[in-house]
């Protein structure tokens, strides 16, 4: 799995106009499934991303986890973070999983976030999203699951 992790002031998923999921101050993240992954792999990235140091203390150094400052989630399925743009010009997405595994898996990585009791708000799998934030810093990390251990 990958995920692209930013620091938000604020964020929030659209389709077709209408606003679905938002979060206040939090981590954004556009979460891709690889066509190897396991339910492991989205249970330990999960837990990784929550228990990231990536906020400020009191002396201005990222030293505060999502859960020490009450912060939000909002996870955003992105296949395309697989994608590979070693050849051509147009990305090749055969390491991405099928739409049936890649949500199932997305499913386990949101139950887990949830169940460190962190708010966790969501796309909508399969759908165009708009998303919009405001990112904060900017802070953005690219965490794999395959390269955690």
């Amino acid at each position: 799995m990958r995920a692209c992790v930013q620091r938000v002031r604020h964020a929030q998923v659209t389709i077709a106009g209408a606003p679905i999921s938002q979060i206040a101050r939090g981590l954004l993240v556009l979460l891709g499934v690889a066509k190897n992954d396991t339910h492991g792999d989205a249970r330990e990235l999960a837990q990784k991303i929550a228990g990231l140091r990536v906020f400020e203390d009191e002396e201005g150094k990222m030293n505060r986890s999502l859960a020490e400052v009450a912060g939000e989630m909002l996870v955003v399925s992105q296949f395309t973070l697989l994608g590979d743009c070693r050849k051509g010009r147009r990305p090749s997405f055969i390491d991405a999983a099928a739409p049936e595994l890649a949500e199932a898996l997305y499913e386990t990585f949101v139950a887990t976030v949830r169940s460190l009791n962190i708010p966790v708000a969501t796309g909508r799998f399969r759908e165009h999203m708009e998303v919009t934030l405001c990112n904060d810093g900017p802070v953005t990390l690219l965490v794999d699951s395959r390269k955690l251990f």
